[in-house]
């Protein structure tokens, strides 16, 4: 058995928009010498599984490093992945080639995390949006081209007549709802939302939240990967959390049950972490302090790979990896002292 093959809902049905992940591996090689000869292997992923049935979001969380945007970049191919299986609508994209994946790619959209560096500054903003309808073929005349780029900026929350201007004379809010309009120009059944608001300020951090709910109310199909490190914008808008650590996931649960029973010690160092907005809970509230340094990639620790920052670890927890397992609730943990 894998280590997360136990993860729920692997083998979904995917044939409506749905997106399963199974046992994903993401090896980086180091490579030194005149020869480049190989001598390691950085695991960013190293056994991840999961699915995002459509309609639902899935907030994956986890602190800088664990992987959560190589997922994200796995999912869209941006990078081949080194062993598993992404299985999309049906069809095993991770084995695919770039000449069958350009039509799948139009049911799938990345919203990146700076505003700022994902967006041309060469080309205005009505070109942006509108490249992929060139580049899919999804319009048939330049009138209906011009029509489509207007409906997806008033559906982003932008004026059609901005479509002249580019990406410097726009604000970082505004940046990313031209991200997102860019992402709807295909109609995607998934979008991979990698950070979108940690760039923000916190007024439009909420708005562009409120904006995705919005888009997938209306599209009841539209299911979100929505990539964070912002424990209380992830419980806002995900039915269900995953939390990753060095390269694997450790818990995953609906929203509510999670953040209301968590239970991985690592999960449970991270939601102590996170401010709140009570004065009097805050001051009282007990914190969880991790010591020691976070473990390298390149070198995971053998067992648990938090067994060396744990306050619970035993010397079970060194010398074997546990598994995700169900405690009940659709709540998984991989945990040897749960």
């Amino acid at each position: 058995m894998t280590n997360q093959e136990t993860t729920t809902n692997v083998t979904m049905d995917t044939a409506e928009g749905g997106i399963a992940i199974n046992n994903l591996k993401m090896y980086f090689p180091v490579r030194r010498g005149i020869f480049k000869t190989k001598v390691a292997d950085i695991k960013a992923i190293d056994g991840v599984s999961f699915s995002i049935k459509p309609g639902e979001t899935l907030g994956l969380v986890g602190e800088s490093g664990c992987g959560k945007t190589t997922v994200g970049r796995c999912i869209m191919r941006i990078y081949k992945p080194t062993e598993g299986s992404i299985v999309f609508k049906g069809q095993n994209i991770s084995e695919v080639s770039e000449k069958k994946l350009r039509p799948i790619r139009r049911d799938m959209a990345m919203v990146f995390q700076d505003p700022y560096s994902s967006l041309d500054p060469r080309m205005s903003s009505g070109s942006t949006v509108g490249e992929p309808l060139l580049i899919h073929k999804l319009t048939k005349s330049r009138q209906e081209y011009k029509d489509r780029i207007d409906e997806l900026f008033t559906i982003a929350g932008l004026s059609p007549d901005m479509a002249d201007r580019y990406p410097h004379e726009f604000s970082g809010g505004q940046r990313q709802r031209l991200s997102i309009a860019r992402a709807l120009a295909g109609d995607p059944s998934l979008i991979v939302c990698d950070e979108p608001i940690s760039a923000l300020d916190v007024s439009m951090q909420a708005q562009i939240l409120n904006l995705l709910q919005e888009l997938q109310e209306k599209s009841k199909k539209m299911s979100y990967l929505f990539i964070s490190h912002d424990l209380l914008a992830v419980q806002y808008i995900s039915h269900r959390v995953a939390v990753m650590y060095l390269g694997r996931i450790v818990e995953t649960a609906k929203s509510d049950e999670l953040y209301s029973n968590t239970c991985h010690p690592y999960s449970q160092a991270l939601l102590s972490a996170q401010p709140v907005p009570d004065p009097v809970e805050e001051e009282t509230r007990q914190r969880i302090i991790l010591t020691g340094d976070l473990p390298t990639p390149l070198n995971p620790p053998p067992g648990c790979a938090f067994h060396t920052r744990c306050p619970k670890a035993v010397k079970e927890c060194s010398e074997s990896t546990p598994v995700l397992r169900d405690i009940g609730n659709e709540h998984y943990v991989a945990c040897h002292r749960v």
